[in-house]
């Protein structure tokens, strides 16, 4: 079959999530043997500050680094009909300008023959409610939404005609323990600054702990204002920037262990949503310790697969228990590994896709099924 992916940017990870998942599904899908293609923007947000930060050789180091996947940029002159036009699924990602979103169920009902779905995985549903209610959907197979508590907004609100949770999850085949790599230090966080959406939770379940603590500590991330980086120099914590998402897995064997702050309209508006890193945390094997969020749909096993942290003083007494008992970080590692190869990898996303795609009814889909089902 084959997929076309509107999305923000699939060369850039500059503050753009999105991007480390689509890739790992995308990678599934051409080692299925599907065809798999990216449509970005050619003025993207992420990847011009991406190339402003990082110069072009970052866009380089993309194509090396995955040499299966497509991207190709479109302008205001790009024939989208034309590019559709032999296209079986086409997946549209909710940062997609309006126009274009109400371009493309156009061509889908004016004879288009591919399955068409809307996907969101931000929280401007409850944010930016408007903008989202003005989408125009009614021409879209079906919407995936990235947490049940999203696929309930989008119902209550009449947006769409068929709507499923689909989460975010782990390439493992990127995102793998590295237990030769060296430990150079006790605690990573990567995450950006963003809106102040998380500024004051960043201080209470990072900064103030690593600093009663004295831990050596490092942060990833982007968007950091003059004066957050003073505050995390004050508690000594070494700053190190945007870093891609495919070195991730390094910077995290590095350190002994990491921890998962979720942004706030997460965590009073949408239950049940972590941020992409906690999976690809899991999937790499280095025990977490998180801020409150509600696992409301039982992703994973608390206590067990990690830890959660009631308060600041909470995350100080667990990161020292953590940093002195190597058997308890031993065990959560195992145990959140276990539960992301289970449940929670790209893999198991491109098999529930596939299943959503067969109950829309897309023939390819169904004619694969039905081969599959002959051969059994």
């Amino acid at each position: 079959m084959r997929f076309v992916f509107y999305t923000h940017s699939l060369v850039s990870d500059w503050n753009h999530g999105n991007a480390h998942f689509l890739r790992g599904v995308m990678r599934d899908l051409v080692a299925r043997g599907h065809d798999a293609l990216a449509l970005e923007p050619e003025d993207g947000w992420s990847r011009a500050n991406l190339v402003r930060d990082q110069g072009e050789a970052a866009l380089a180091r993309f194509a090396e680094t995955f040499p299966e996947l497509r991207s190709a940029e479109y302008g205001p002159d790009f024939d989208h009909e034309a590019a559709l036009s032999q296209t079986d699924v086409v997946v549209v990602h909710e940062w997609t300008e309006p126009a274009l979103v109400g371009r493309i169920g156009r061509a889908r009902r004016d004879g288009g023959r591919f399955t068409l779905l809307f996907h969101d995985t931000h929280h401007r549903a409850v944010s930016e409610h408007d903008a989202i209610a003005a989408l125009p959907l009614e021409d879209y197979d079906a919407v995936l939404a990235f947490g049940e508590a999203l696929r309930q907004r989008y119902v209550a609100a009449g947006w769409g005609r068929d709507v499923h949770t689909w989460h975010e999850a782990a390439d493992i085949r990127l995102f793998k323990p590295a237990p030769d790599v060296r430990k150079e230090a006790d605690l990573v966080w990567i995450g950006n600054w963003g809106d102040g959406e998380r500024t004051a939770e960043i201080a209470e379940y990072l900064v103030e702990p690593v600093r009663d603590l004295d831990l050596s500590a490092t942060v990833h991330g982007v968007r950091y204002p003059d004066a957050a980086l003073e505050t995390l120099a004050a508690a000594g914590i070494s700053f190190r920037g945007w870093t891609p998402n495919a070195e991730v897995p390094g910077c995290f064997a590095a350190h002994r262990v990491t921890v998962h702050i979720p942004r706030r309209p997460y965590v009073e508006s949408l239950p049940g949503i972590p941020t992409i890193r906690m999976f690809e945390a899991l999937a790499c094997g280095i025990p977490l310790v998180s801020a409150p969020w509600d696992d409301a749909e039982g992703l994973f096993r608390p206590g067990t697969d990690f830890v959660f942290a009631r308060g600041g003083e909470a995350m100080r007494d667990t990161l020292e228990a953590l940093l002195n008992d190597l058997d308890l970080r031993r065990s959560l590692a195992a145990n959140g590994l276990e539960t992301i190869r289970a449940r929670h990898t790209c893999a198991h996303r491109v098999d529930e896709l596939l299943d959503i795609l067969s109950r829309c009814g897309t023939a390819a889909v169904v004619s694969e099924l039905a081969q599959k089902e002959a051969a059994q």
